[in-house]
């Protein structure tokens, strides 16, 4: 902040010289300098006024932040519903690949089922060749040695 210089004692030092007695000349020095104090005072008042908002700046403010915040919200909504109908039609992708990679995988399962169901039966038919070979195996050994038990017994009798 500037002061401003304001020499008191030759302002009275010029009135006294003016014709002023030295009470009327200290009065009018005292007036002088209030007065300029004042007006010093009223400038800085009306300059700190000048950065002050008025009602009307307030209220002009107010419907500028009103209407931005309007805009705000229909931009947000309108953002969200793109977001929402996006996610959507993700979760919808992902559905349905899910359940074309569900039924890949029954299908898989099926194929796997149905080969350990061949190699089974598979098996279970060399299983009985084996078995039907080994009864008929011994039938004829048993059938044998009866027979040779029986051609002794003939012999010796």
């Amino acid at each position: 902040m500037t002061a401003l210089a304001f020499d008191t004692h030759e302002f009275v030092k010029e009135l006294k010289g003016a014709g002023f007695s030295e009470l009327q000349a200290e009065i009018i020095t005292k007036l002088q300098k209030a007065t300029i104090t004042t007006t010093l005072e009223q400038a800085r008042h009306d300059y700190h006024l000048d950065e002050l908002a008025t009602r009307r700046d307030l209220k002009d403010m107010e419907l500028v932040l009103k209407r931005d915040i309007e805009q705000l919200r229909l931009e947000s909504k309108k953002d969200m519903e793109q977001l929402r109908l996006g996610l959507k039609a993700d979760i919808e992708q992902l559905r349905l690949e899910s359940k074309k990679d569900i039924e890949q995988l029954r299908l898989e399962s099926n194929k796997d089922i149905e080969l350990l169901r061949s190699d089974t039966k598979a098996q279970i038919s060399e299983a009985k060749a084996e078995l039907i070979r080994w009864v008929v195996g011994v039938g004829l050994l048993q059938t044998t040695l009866i027979t040779g038990v029986l051609l002794k017994l003939v012999h010796v009798l």
